[in-house]
């Protein structure tokens, strides 16, 4: 079965479209693929969209939807494809909240299949919530189907996140720190999309009690199921990115956050074969700090399709799974009552 795959991250990096081509053994094959960067108008729009108006906020998923439809047709003919049985959409999170029994993708389902013509699955989240999950990550179980080889699989994007199995639990995933939000946030401030490389963190300074004061946040102590969003991240995270301190010097204590916090769960968890997937594989000096703190552990980074389109590819498999009816969304991950098949299916207009 041939799906359409499409992942945005709270990184806002762009919009991940896969062609991807499922069969019933789990086994896959990726056709094509390509990250669309969002115009400066979008990244400004869903940078704040979390404080605009109701009117604002359903504008924007109608908006953000025909804006990813006519993403996939440009992709469809720059690719030459001509079969796809099926959209899979992630959207774009700007609430997540699961403690409330609220979580919001925007990029409206139907209006994707509208301006394509093909069904659409999306809302992949909002069943677990509502079953008193987390809603995240959903990933893992496309971790478990599609990459058993690793001990566990770790995706360093927005937030950073690992799933691994452990034992009679099964399938455990959670996330454990912010990542690419945080540091492309500080790459920002320079001019720069992201920091390639880690080159200026690398060049930057630890500030100790800056980085005593993001290890001790309240939710490095919460025991899992756990998820992070973005309000999370500006309410909790970002004052603490201060204009006091040279930006090189926040990005290096950042890194040492993240890189110490990755480690903690690699250590604790005896973790010897480890997956890193996701935008911060290419941050060579985060992932050297990761080494440097977990030695035991061997660290793979894959090929770069899969470290830029592992999600949208699983999202794929979701869509999949939602379509075939067997369970896409695992109760051990996010702490719901129950696993769920998860994803809301938009149609087709006939004549």
């Amino acid at each position: 079965m041939r799906f359409i795959g499409l992942m945005s991250g709270t990184s806002l990096d762009g919009l991940d479209v896969v062609y991807v081509d499922i069969q019933e053994d789990f086994t896959f094959d990726l056709l094509a693929a390509r990250t669309y960067p969002y115009p400066e108008l979008w990244v400004a729009t869903l940078s704040s969209l979390e404080k605009a108006s109701a009117y604002d906020y359903a504008l924007a998923n109608v908006r953000l939807g025909h804006y990813m439809g006519e993403k996939v047709r440009e992709f469809i003919a720059e690719k030459q494809i001509d079969a796809v049985d099926y959209i899979a959409s992630h959207g774009h999170t700007i609430f997540h909240q699961p403690h409330l029994g609220l979580t919001t993708q925007i990029g409206d389902g139907d209006a994707i299949a509208a301006e394509t013509g093909i069904p659409v699955i999306s809302n992949f989240r909002t069943l677990d919530v509502a079953l008193g999950g987390q809603g995240a990550p959903l990933v893992p179980i496309g971790d478990r189907l599609f990459f058993a080889q690793y001990q566990a699989c770790l995706n360093l994007g927005g937030i950073a996140n690992i799933s691994y199995e452990e034992g009679p639990k099964g399938r455990v995933a959670y996330d454990i720190c912010p990542c690419n939000m945080a540091l492309n946030n500080l790459a920002r401030r320079m001019g720069k999309d992201y920091d390639r490389d880690g080159l200026t963190a690398r060049g930057g300074a630890v500030v100790p009690s800056l980085l005593e004061t993001m290890e001790s946040l309240e939710f490095y102590r919460t025991l899992a199921p756990k998820s992070l969003g973005k309000e999370w991240f500006v309410e909790s995270f970002l004052p603490l990115l201060q204009d006091d301190y040279a930006t090189a010097d926040l990005l290096r204590t950042t890194v040492e956050h993240e890189a110490l916090r990755v480690a903690s769960v690699l250590n604790e968890k005896e973790i010897k074969k480890l997956l890193v997937s996701g935008g911060g594989a290419y941050n060579k000096f985060l992932i050297e700090r990761i080494v440097a703190l977990a030695p035991q552990c061997e660290v793979t980074i894959p090929d770069p399709s899969v470290i830029e389109y592992k999600e949208a590819i699983i999202f794929a498999l979701l869509g999949y799974l939602r379509i075939t009816q067997q369970i896409n969304t695992l109760s051990s991950v996010t702490g719901a009552r129950c696993d769920s098949i998860g994803g809301v299916l938009s149609g087709l207009c006939q004549g």
